[in-house]
């Protein structure tokens, strides 16, 4: 039987007294294209920072291919073998420049300045970010910083995909692209966002977190989501 990328398993986690996770399990499976939707506050994001290792849950296990997973070292091959795209810009994007950026998980991940200058030029095609290389990140547009921080995403050729508002920011001619991108080169997704028309256009599923839980809508492409 496959086993899941992902598992959580009775995650509960609060912000002070509110809590926000309540017993929660949820799994990704590999070719699961998953769209996460919920009020604001519902804990989505929160969710995404579990995975990542960013967040540690009062209570409750978090298994990601095949290993439990509760030290900081636990989490560093989830690091580079999940892409995670931060809801803010501002906390993916570090290097001084955009190629720096783009290029860091490439580097980190052995490969050499020549290979990674290429990912690089090949990643900013794709999202046609070409001309932005050596601007400085923090002058940036907000809809520009949001391209590099997929960018970033992309360059690590992650197995699953974790992407907090990926549409935000974006006109609608590089909402089509990063959809178009999405469609034909990646295989595991989680996307939380409010676009719904975005999530109809990619996910094979949704599910609502509300009040601390999870539940599969069971709604898949070519039917209307609900408001």
């Amino acid at each position: 039987m496959k086993e899941p990328i992902i598992k959580l398993k009775n995650i509960t986690f609060s912000y002070d007294k509110r809590v926000v996770l309540n017993s929660l399990n949820f799994e990704i499976y590999e070719g699961d294209r998953i769209g996460l939707i919920g009020p604001n506050g519902s804990g989505k994001t929160t969710l995404l920072h579990i995975i990542m290792g960013l967040l540690k849950p009062q209570s409750g296990t978090v298994e990601i291919f095949g290993k439990i997973r509760k030290k900081e070292k636990d989490f560093i091959e989830v690091r580079q073998k999940i892409g995670f795209l931060f809801q803010d810009s501002d906390n993916q994007l570090f290097c001084p420049t955009v190629k720096e950026d783009i290029a860091f998980g490439p580097l980190n991940l052995g490969k050499t300045k020549e290979e990674a200058m290429e990912i690089v030029r090949k990643t900013s095609q794709i999202l046609g970010i070409q001309g932005l290389e050596d601007r400085v990140t923090y002058k940036l547009s907000g809809g520009e910083k949001r391209l590099v921080a997929l960018a970033t995403v992309i360059a690590m050729k992650p197995v699953c995909f974790l992407l907090d508002e990926p549409s935000t920011g974006l006109d609608e001619d590089t909402t089509e692209k990063l959809l178009n991108y999405l469609k034909a080169n990646t295989k595991t997704l989680l996307i939380v966002s409010h676009d719904k028309s975005f999530l109809n256009k990619i996910a094979d599923k949704i599910y609502l977190l509300e009040q601390g839980k999870i539940k599969d809508l069971g709604f898949h492409l070519n039917k209307d989501l609900p408001q």
